[in-house]
């Protein structure tokens, strides 16, 4: 019997901790937490040994009783389309020369002269861990716009070059079309490709590229160690805020994509991409650039995160986050405000300037 009431104590104070913590996810009781820790604390219970043996028992009791409790808890209905209190989210197919783009098109309650086009990574799709960026761009007033690449997610192509980058060009003219001042964050992949549709003539006001590799080049051997190294990495309490949005089942399936088809394979695209080319171009023309890239990243090493840095010490913006990997970058919330701060800044600075008497009359 202590040893059942000792079980049920270390899960109530798992439970209560998870509770004061605001991890919603991994709870299953918020208002009975506290009262429920205080009461098994006062039972007679086993010695500390039989605590330390029952950890782990009481870990795997917590996860499944809180996966049970918050099976409606799935963060990614936060970015289904419809009406909500701050945003009003449209699914669309945006007009593009070799068809259309998938996309979800998502504008803050009051409107938005500011909109900010994301293109993800590779294998993953527009909605593949995304609803932390759109809600600090929503909260700062800027619209969303989030893009399935080609051979990805719902896009009808396969993923080939050129065309996968005129599928990214012509969603940037729709939307300069409709809002005052267009930014874009693309990671990875998508941070190659957004890289070259704009050196190739297609015009942003702010540009962040999240972990870009300037090429990709990978043996069976190395991708199994990258594999190892980026699913050791991505194991540290800095990720556990994915818990306040969703239960461990939601957080885990948020995973699952569709796979990529392609007529191009991913290294070769990325040498077609070419992204030191699409940077000395940029860099030429005075883009607004942000960089961020991870210390513990297997995908991108350092060396080709200095080489970056190296070709755009003189103009860009350069972040290097030590405790990130390839695939906790882009759901880190230091990046995340890093680099939505930074659009907001920018872009906001040229919105003043616009609207300033001196540029009213050179523009006249």
């Amino acid at each position: 019997m202590r040893l059942l009431t000792t079980l049920f104590r270390l899960i109530t104070l798992l439970n209560a901790l998870a509770t004061l913590s605001g991890l919603r996810g991994l709870t299953w009781s918020e208002r009975l937490a506290v009262p429920l820790t205080i009461l098994s604390w006062h039972q007679p219970a086993a010695g500390w040994q039989a605590h330390l043996l029952l950890i782990l028992p009481a870990l795997v009791g917590q996860l499944i009783l809180a996966t049970a409790r918050r099976r409606d808890l799935d963060p990614r209905r936060r970015l289904h389309p419809g009406r909500y209190p701050d945003r009003v989210i449209t699914r669309l197919d945006l007009p593009a020369r070799h068809g259309p783009v998938p996309a979800l098109h998502i504008v803050p309650r009051g409107g938005a002269t500011t909109a900010i086009l994301v293109t993800h990574g590779s294998g993953c799709d527009k909605t593949f861990y995304a609803w932390r960026l759109v809600d600090a761009l929503i909260e700062r007033g800027m619209a969303v716009v989030l893009i399935d690449l080609d051979g990805h997610g719902e896009s009808p192509r396969p993923q080939a070059y050129p065309q996968m980058v005129e599928s990214v060009a012509d969603p940037l003219r729709w939307l300069q079309q409709r809002y005052e001042r267009i930014g874009a964050i693309g990671m990875s992949l998508g941070g190659a490709v957004l890289a070259r549709a704009v050196a190739d003539g297609t015009p942003v006001d702010a540009l962040a590229l999240w972990e870009v590799p300037p090429r990709l080049r990978l043996n069976s051997r190395e991708y199994r160690q990258v594999q190892i190294r980026e699913a050791l990495a991505i194991i540290q309490p800095r990720l556990l805020h994915l818990f306040t949005d969703g239960a461990i089942d939601h957080v885990i399936r948020a995973w699952q994509t569709s796979g990529i088809r392609a007529t191009i394979g991913t290294w070769d695209l990325f040498d077609a991409l070419n992204l030191p080319d699409s940077l000395h171009i940029l860099g030429r023309h005075h883009t607004p650039l942000l960089l961020v890239y991870a210390g513990r990243d297997a995908v991108v090493p350092p060396a080709a995160a200095a080489e970056v840095a190296a070709l755009t010490a003189d103009w860009a913006e350069y972040h290097y986050l030590p405790f990130a990997s390839h695939i906790s970058l882009p759901i880190d919330l230091a990046c995340i405000n890093l680099t939505t701060d930074w659009l907001q800044q920018r872009l906001s600075r040229l919105t003043n300037a616009a609207n300033s008497p001196d540029y009213r009359l050179t523009r006249g």
